[in-house]
């Protein structure tokens, strides 16, 4: 299971905290248990320590010979030998008797031996043996004779190997469960997790395409939760932004049909006056002004028509076999004069490549290379350059248009194809116009790409099937 996302975040704000607090549960169960065995042991040891101590209190009326003599025979018939040692001690430290066999003159370098003595009281050691490297458990108590001297120490001695088994066992037990416990919330929380996943997952698709410009969109759901309310909140959202889009897309396309009717009448007339040769120059170069603007302005209505066209459907093709290297040339000839009076170059860039006719609307490809060459103009004009060549690669008739001004920022090239997108571009428009051209494009299934040329400028790629 890939850990990331909600999932990720469930796992160190749930599990990370459920295994720390099991860690803590298992070494603090475990400290307990090992408190509680060593203590009973202890316990245990001192009350026979002292028990055995009392018993031997009643000899130390003897001769020394005769008080280590019974000390070697009680140590002789010790029963629990099988799991404790007894030892007698002199008071120089060393091993008189042990019921462990005859040790005598091993001398015995743990600490309760000499705490016994100096305190004259029950003392405990543990830890390893100096001797065999065992961990043990020890209990020393002082044997006072009748003069009040320490004349020994009894001694009972035990391996903790069994003790220290059951305690890891214990710990071992305590660790599974904790690791039980932990995959039985995962095991659960997957369960979860997926429940919140899947429709999370929904929404954000749906979102993307809402995004994307598909509104109206709407999200399915069956849960009445907190996501159910965010995915009716979103579909709330996308059929407010529909309706939005359906009243903008009426206002614009009733707005240009109203324009036009004015507009025809103003490029008519301009024409009319300009054709008369007895205009003072200050009057003709006033109307051949109005007739740019008033021909600027019909282009602006165009592409809003056209744009209300795309967004409803409406937008249709005529194809016909087409001689496209032709439309495009005579294209290029007739803006580039139109460019020449504003002292920009438009420069053909003529290639022997055979470019065979297309199925395509010739009106609408048209359209495309104008919008292209006029963006050249006001975005590149600057260059005062700008080139355009078709050639025929791999089945695509293709078509470069490059100028020469400050290209396009590289963080706005995914966007300006978007519809009503101006960028940080100060020059007149829309901002639909590429908006269309990529739709018509895309119409005779080719592809529109925008990019910065090498050496500076802006190339503009359009990428036509041969659909013959």
């Amino acid at each position: 299971m890939k850990v990331s996302g909600l999932r990720k975040r469930w796992f160190l704000n749930t599990i990370s905290v459920i295994c720390a607090l099991g860690l803590v549960c298992v070494f603090a169960i475990t400290a307990y248990f090992a408190a509680y065995y060593y203590s009973n042991m202890k316990s245990d040891l001192h009350f026979r320590a002292e028990t055995t101590t009392d018993y031997f209190a009643d000899n130390l009326n003897l001769n020394y010979n005769d008080f280590y003599q019974s000390c070697m025979t009680y140590a002789e018939n010790f029963e629990d030998r099988s799991d404790l040692e007894l030892q007698f001690i002199n008071g120089e430290g060393r091993l008189v008797a042990s019921s462990y066999g005859n040790w005598a003159g091993i001398l015995s370098e743990t600490s309760d031996i000499a705490d016994a003595v100096s305190t004259r009281g029950p003392a405990t050691f543990v830890g390893k043996d100096p001797g065999t490297g065992e961990r043990i458990m020890a209990v020393s108590c002082p044997m006072i004779y009748v003069n009040g001297e320490v004349i020994g120490v009894l001694r009972y001695v035990t391996s903790t190997k069994l003790m220290d088994r059951q305690i890891m066992l214990v710990g071992l037990v305590c660790f599974a469960v904790l690791a039980v416990v932990v995959g039985v919330v995962v095991f659960a929380g997957s369960f979860f997790i997926k429940s919140v996943m899947i429709p999370v997952a929904e929404i954000t698709e749906k979102a993307k395409i809402i995004s994307n410009g598909s509104y109206g969109v709407q999200i399915k759901t069956h849960y009445a939760d907190e996501i159910g309310e965010l995915a009716e909140t979103i579909n709330e959202m996308s059929a407010k932004i529909s309706q939005n889009e359906k009243m903008q897309a009426e206002f614009i396309s009733q707005l240009s049909h109203e324009l036009r009717t004015p507009l025809t009448a103003i490029n008519g007339w301009s024409e009319t006056l300009l054709a008369d040769e007895n205009m003072d120059p200050d009057t003709r170069q006033g109307m051949k002004i109005i007739s740019r603007e008033a021909k600027r302005l019909t282009e602006m209505v165009m592409d809003l028509l056209d744009f209300t066209r795309m967004q409803d459907g409406r937008m249709t093709l005529t194809v016909e076999p087409t001689d496209i290297r032709a439309e495009f040339e005579d294209t290029v000839f007739m803006y580039g004069s139109r460019l020449a009076q504003e002292g920009i170059k438009l420069e053909y860039l003529d290639t022997e490549d055979d470019i065979p006719e297309i199925s395509c609307d010739p009106q609408r490809l048209r359209q495309v290379f104008l919008n292209i060459l006029d963006n050249a103009a006001k975005h590149g004009g600057e260059g005062k350059r700008i080139e355009a060549a078709m050639t025929y690669e791999d089945g695509h008739v293709v078509v470069r248009i490059r100028d020469y001004g400050p290209g396009i920022p590289e963080d706005e090239i995914p966007l300006v194809k978007k519809k009503f997108y101006k960028g940080s571009s100060k020059a007149r428009g829309t901002g639909i116009g590429l908006a269309v051209c990529d739709e018509i494009v895309d119409m005779h299934g080719g592809e529109l790409i925008l990019e910065n040329a090498e050496g500076g400028g802006t190339l503009v790629t359009v990428r036509l099937p041969d659909s013959r």
